[in-house]
C-alpha cells in the first residue's frame, strides 16, 4: 500500500485493512476452505519458540512502510514459485497469507484454492494480482473482518493510512530455496538454500533480524506470525499414539498383576524413574512387570499433559471465534441509544463535564 496513487484506488478497490491478529488469519485461512492450518504469534526468532508451535510452513512479518530504496535483486519465479504483484490496496495481509499457503505443497488447500492454484498457475506476477483481486471469494472472507466503523469516512480511513501504512511479506522455503515474497517488488528474492526439513528457519532468522535493525532506530511496531499445522490435530495424533500404548500397557498390568496402582503410586513412579522409550505390541510382552508399571506411570503423566494442551487449544481457538465476533459487530446503534437514555434522564451533561474536568487535570 503505496500513498497517493493507493488513496486514489482505495475508493474503488472494495478492500477493508484488517487487523494483524493470529486468530483473525486462522479463521480467514479456514473461511477460504484450507484444511488443517492455524497462524501463530512469534515473540522470538530462536529455536524453542519455533518448536513450540510446531511444523512452520512460512512466516509473516507486518513493518511500518516507508518506500525505502531497495537494491536486493529479484529472480524471475520458478514453475514452482506462486508470486503476485499487489494490484490493489489493503490486500497486502491476504496476499502474505495466499504466498505461504500457496507454496507449500503439503497443505491441504481445500476445492476453491486448489481450483484457483491450477487456474493462476501460468499467469505471470500481475496477472496473479488481478485474479486476487477479482476473486469474490477472497475478497468477501478477507472484507469479513473490516471492523464496523460507520462514523469514519473512507476519506478519513484513506488519510490516515497515508500517515501510517504497514505491509504483510512472507518468507517460505520452495524447491531448497528460501524465497522473500513482496507484492510490492518485481518478483521474489531469493536469500539463499533453505536446507533441509526446517533448517530454513535458522536461515531467514538473520535476514528477518536485517530487517528489524534497518527500522530499529525510527520503528519498534513490527509483528511476526508464523503459518504452521494445525497444533490441535498434532496433539489429537499425539494423544491417539499414546493412548494405544497405555491401553496395551494396562492389559499386561492386569493380566499380571490382576490390579493397577492408584494415581498417588503412578506419580511417584514417574518421579522416581526415567520415561523407558517407546514401544510396540511385541516389545511390551518383553518387559517386566516393574518396567511395565514404570512405563505405565509415564504414558499415564503424557496422557493427562497432551489432554490438557488440546483443552488450552480449543479454549485458544474458542477465544480467537469469540474475539472475531466483537470485531465485526456494530456498537454504534447502542452507543448511540445508551447516549439518547442519558440524555433523558439528564445525566449526559454532568458526565461530559466531569470528563472534561478530568481532562484538564491530566494535562496539567
Amino acid at each position: 500500500p503505496a500513498a497517493g496513487l493507493f488513496r486514489r484506488a482505495l475508493m474503488v478497490s472494495g478492500w477493508c485493512t484488517i487487523e494483524s491478529d493470529p486468530g483473525v488469519f486462522s479463521e480467514l485461512i479456514t473461511e477460504l476452505g484450507v484444511k488443517g492450518v492455524q497462524v501463530h504469534e512469534l515473540w522470538s526468532l530462536d529455536k524453542e519458540s519455533m518448536a513450540e508451535v510446531g511444523p512452520v510452513h512460512g512466516l509473516i512479518f507486518l513493518f511500518r512502510w516507508r518506500g525505502e530504496k531497495d537494491d536486493r535483486a529479484t529472480v524471475t519465479p520458478g514453475p514452482g514459485v506462486f508470486f503476485a504483484s499487489q494490484m490493489i490496496p489493503n490486500a497486502c495481509a491476504t496476499q502474505a497469507i495466499l504466498s505461504v499457503l500457496m507454496n507449500c505443497p503439503s497443505i491441504s488447500l481445500g476445492e476453491e484454492m486448489t481450483a484457483f492454484k491450477a487456474f493462476t498457475k501460468d499467469f505471470p506476477p500481475d496477472v496473479k494480482g488481478l485474479a486476487i483481486s477479482n476473486s469474490d471469494l477472497l475478497r468477501r472472507v478477507h472484507n469479513s473482518f473490516a471492523r464496523a466503523e460507520p462514523t469514519v469516512s473512507e476519506e478519513r480511513r484513506a488519510s490516515k493510512e497515508e500517515d501510517e501504512v504497514y505491509h504483510f511479506i512472507s518468507y517460505v522455503p520452495v524447491d531448497g530455496k528460501l524465497y522473500e515474497l513482496d507484492g510490492l517488488k518485481a518478483g521474489p528474492i531469493c536469500l539463499g538454500d533453505a536446507g533441509p526439513g526446517e533448517a530454513w528457519l535458522d536461515a531467514v532468522t538473520p535476514a528477518i533480524q536485517a530487517r528489524i535493525e534497518q527500522y530499529s532506530s525510527r520503528e519498534i511496531r513490527f509483528n511476526l506470525m508464523a503459518v504452521t499445522a494445525d497444533r490441535r490435530e498434532r496433539l489429537l495424533a499425539e494423544q491417539a499414539v499414546i493412548e494405544k500404548e497405555r491401553n496395551m500397557t494396562v492389559g499386561k498390568v492386569q493380566a499380571r498383576a490382576g490390579k493397577l496402582p492408584s494415581p498417588a503410586e503412578l506419580e511417584r513412579l514417574a518421579a522416581s524413574h526415567p520415561e523407558p522409550p517407546a514401544t510396540g505390541e511385541v516389545a511390551v510382552d518383553e518387559r517386566t512387570l516393574e518396567q511395565l508399571l514404570i512405563a505405565l506411570a509415564h504414558l499415564t503423566a503424557r496422557a493427562a499433559k497432551v489432554a490438557a494442551d488440546i483443552e488450552n487449544e480449543q479454549q485458544r481457538v474458542g477465544q480467537w471465534k469469540i474475539e472475531n465476533i466483537r470485531r465485526r459487530h456494530n456498537y454504534a446503534p447502542f452507543i448511540v441509544n445508551f447516549l439518547k437514555v442519558l440524555a433523558e434522564r439528564g445525566e449526559l451533561g454532568p458526565l461530559v463535564e466531569q470528563a472534561k474536568k478530568k481532562q484538564r487535570h491530566g494535562a496539567r
